[in-house]
C-alpha cells in the first residue's frame, strides 16, 4: 500500500539536513557521485511543481574531468577549483521553447497556445520555473545526503554556447556543484533575517 504523507511533519533531524544545518562549500571530500545518485536527485527533482508543469529546466552534469575543466575555464578564478574539485558540477539551464513539451507533459488542456508568438514571456516563465527546479535539486540532493555549492560567478553567455550549442533554444542560468562537501572550506553562517524584517501578514 502507497504511504500518504500529507499532514506528517518531517523531524528536526530532517530539517537541519535540508535548511537549518546544510551549507553552500567550497571545497570537497575525494569521495565521487555515481551516476545512479544522479538519476536520483532528478528523479526527486522533477516531481517538485512547475506552472502547467512546464518543466522547462535542463540540466548539464558534468562529472568527467575534461567535462568540468571545460566548465571552469568560464568561471570567475575564485570559482575554477570548486567546480574542478567537485564530484559532480551541474549547469541549470532552461529551454526558452518549453511549450513545445507541454502537450504531452500538461495534456488536460492545450497549454503549448498559450505561449507561442510570445518568446519573452516565455524566457520569464521558462527563468522563473528552471530557477524552482535548481532549487529543488537542491533539496533533492541535501535529502540523499551529498552537500551543494551553488554559483553564478561564470561566463553563462560562454557556457552556453560550449554546452548547449547543438540545442540553440537552450541557455544556461548557474551551476552547481555537488559532492561531500569539505567542512573546512565554509565560512561561518551569514546572518538570517527574523520574520518581521522582510514579511508581513495581511
Amino acid at each position: 500500500m502507497t504511504k500518504q504523507f500529507h499532514g506528517h511533519e518531517l523531524s528536526h533531524e530532517a530539517l537541519e539536513q535540508l535548511f537549518l544545518e546544510a551549507r553552500s562549500y567550497n571545497g570537497w571530500l575525494d569521495k565521487r557521485v555515481s551516476e545512479d545518485q544522479i538519476r536520483h536527485i532528478y528523479d526527486l527533482l522533477k516531481m517538485g511543481p512547475t506552472s502547467a508543469n512546464q518543466q522547462s529546466a535542463r540540466f548539464v552534469w558534468c562529472r568527467s574531468d575534461e567535462a568540468k575543466e571545460k566548465l571552469a575555464a568560464h568561471a570567475m578564478d575564485a570559482n575554477k577549483d570548486k567546480i574542478r574539485t567537485a564530484p559532480v558540477c551541474v549547469i541549470i539551464g532552461y529551454d526558452i521553447d518549453f511549450h513545445e513539451e507541454l502537450p504531452w507533459l500538461f495534456p488536460h488542456t492545450d497549454a503549448k497556445s498559450w505561449f507561442e508568438g510570445d518568446v519573452e514571456g516565455r524566457i520569464t516563465q521558462a527563468k522563473r520555473n528552471s530557477a524552482l527546479q535548481g532549487a529543488y535539486l537542491k533539496l533533492a540532493a541535501r535529502a540523499l545526503g551529498l552537500d551543494c555549492g551553488p554559483m553564478s560567478g561564470v561566463d553563462l553567455e560562454k557556457v552556453t554556447e560550449d554546452f548547449f550549442a547543438d540545442q540553440p533554444q537552450y541557455r544556461a542560468d548557474w551551476i552547481c556543484s555537488i559532492g561531500y562537501g569539505d567542512k573546512d572550506s565554509i565560512f561561518d553562517r551569514s546572518p538570517r533575517p527574523e520574520f518581521e524584517k522582510f514579511n508581513r501578514i495581511d
